[in-house]
């Protein structure tokens, strides 16, 4: 990959879709690490030189959202490509399986949405059963790949230490939260710490083991795919982390971050995340931050910054249901935040700013100092304050910006135009872009309409856009329904397996019309 693939220098087009989404064909009913680059292949051909992810960070216990982590650092072993690990491959691979496996494996591949439990229950019987192959085989005899392990275990101890020692205390406590262990564990006592490290070393070793083989799926998978791949930077992870556990004089378990009442809640959020303890991470340098900004330089091309505005003040909420910024003053956070911002960049690369919703006038103003680009979804570029509010013309949006037709949180294109009304109809088809599309307000939403919106949001001035991969085809489909807990939350996959898209007419379709726009707007990678 060239340097300028790596900077994100000039006009590029990228999509966004979740890992979990994009299984093949061989892949066990998720999304996989290996599928990366055969998604990427067809993104390429579709004019795209980005491809933007949702987190990859280990999901909590039962969880299926990617912003319920319980390590920052770790990658969820679910995504790991079970038939490319070589220990797996050399017995014998799938046919090893015993037939319920098999079964439950066929089930979870026909399955139309991601069965998180099931592949999760699945692939942890079957790498346990690898783990000691592995440890009978090579970890004892003391192989060359043993020793390929062991340099890793050594190399990332920085993070992987409390976090292969969280994860097996947290089985060994059947799941349960650490809030809830023995007080000598939970409470970090050095000597229980050492006899935890010496009962459970095997276990331990599975987890670091697992870190390994994700790791190097990574890495191969990175670098076949030609395109700069973009992470996520969750504002938080769960009270019930590695991390916390790890460093809990850095955070308030007591109190709960979320976001103020506003236009679109009359009560707020509260979201149960911890809240940071701003003035002892300042004091040790935002050393975890930091830590987090390394790790994800290690993996990505560059990072959105999730929940931006909060760097800067975050809203946290006491038990006692009363309410306040921290830091308290404007100063304060302007400084908080662009101190954060310049570390996010030098550590971690290209950044880019999540700033929707209520955002301070001032931080916007930061940004544009620092020169960190923020998103522009296309519906709410607005004049608000203007007669019709007319949408804003996406070819004077800043350079600097981020172009985006919606978020993993927002309705599709599809669904928006199925339910603005006819005022806002008539205000989007009052784009230059779509002035003389044809195009008629009464419309239902097609082919044609996808097409016009598209051809919209590519002539964007911004030098990235960025297209929810539902978007590009103009499906109704969506990845997260805020505030909503079901079981189509964060299960939604692609309906073909994408080692399958070139022979798919439909996709080949899409992306003839999508690499056309690409050229026709400076984005295209070929």
């Amino acid at each position: 990959m060239s340097v300028a693939d790596r900077t994100l220098d000039g006009r590029r087009a990228g999509a966004l879709v979740p890992l979990f989404s994009i299984p093949t064909a061989r892949s066990w009913g998720i999304g996989e690490i290996a599928d990366l680059p055969v998604f990427a292949a067809w993104l390429r051909d579709a004019g795209f030189s980005v491809l933007q992810l949702l987190p990859v960070n280990e999901m909590a216990h039962g969880q299926s959202s990617p912003y319920s982590a319980l390590s920052a650092m770790a990658i969820d072993p679910i995504f790991i490509s079970v038939e490319d690990i070589p220990e797996f491959a050399a017995v014998g691979g799938v046919d090893t399986l015993d037939p319920d496996q098999q079964a439950r494996l066929a089930r979870v591949r026909a399955a139309k949405a991601v069965q998180h439990n099931a592949v999760r229950g699945l692939k942890n019987e079957v790498l346990q059963t690898i783990f000691e192959q592995f440890f009978d085989e090579q970890w004892q005899p003391g192989s060359p790949r043993a020793e390929e392990f062991r340099e890793y275990t050594e190399r990332e101890s920085w993070w992987l230490d409390d976090y292969a020692l969280y994860r097996a205390l947290h089985a060994a406590h059947e799941e349960r939260s650490w809030l809830d262990w023995d007080a000598p564990l939970r409470d970090r006592d050095p000597l229980a710490l050492v006899a935890a490290r010496e009962n459970l070393q095997r276990e331990i070793l599975y987890y670091q083991w697992l870190q390994w083989l994700a790791d190097q799926q990574w890495a191969a998978a990175r670098a076949a795919a030609g395109m700069a791949i973009l992470g996520d930077f969750p504002f938080m992870v769960s009270s019930d982390s590695a991390d916390v556990w790890a460093r809990q004089h850095e955070f308030r378990v007591d109190a709960s971050v979320g976001v103020p009442p506003d236009a679109f809640s009359e009560t707020g959020q509260d979201w149960g995340l911890p809240a940071y303890r701003w003035k002892v991470l300042e004091s040790n340098g935002y050393e975890w931050l930091r830590q987090r900004a390394v790790r994800c330089a290690a993996l990505f091309d560059g990072f959105r910054v999730d929940h931006l505005v909060g760097f800067y003040r975050t809203f946290v909420r006491e038990k006692d249901d009363s309410t306040a910024f921290h830091p308290p003053e404007q100063p304060e956070q302007l400084a908080q935040g662009e101190r954060l911002l310049t570390l996010f960049r030098e550590h971690g690369g290209f950044v880019i700013a999540e700033d929707l919703g209520i955002v301070p006038d001032f931080v916007r103003a930061s940004l544009d100092r620092l020169g960190i680009p923020g998103l522009k979804v296309m519906r709410w570029e607005r004049d608000w304050k203007a007669e019709g509010k007319p949408f804003m013309d996406p070819a004077a949006y800043p350079v600097v910006s981020v172009a985006i037709s919606g978020t993993h949180d927002t309705e599709t294109l599809a669904e928006w135009w199925a339910e603005a009304d006819d005022q806002e109809r008539v205000a989007v088809l009052a784009l230059p872009q779509l002035r003389d599309s044809g195009i008629r307000p009464e419309e239902p939403f097609s082919e044609r309409v996808l097409d016009g919106l598209l051809n919209a949001i590519f002539s964007a001035r911004s030098d990235l856009l960025l297209i929810p991969v539902q978007d590009v085809f103009g499906w109704c489909d969506r990845i997260n329904v805020p505030a909503v807990v079901s079981d189509d939350n964060w299960s939604w996959r692609m309906p073909w397996p994408v080692d399958r898209l070139t022979a798919e007419p439909a996709a080949a379709r899409r992306a003839s019309f999508v690499r056309d726009l690409a050229r026709q707007s400076g984005r295209s990678s070929r």
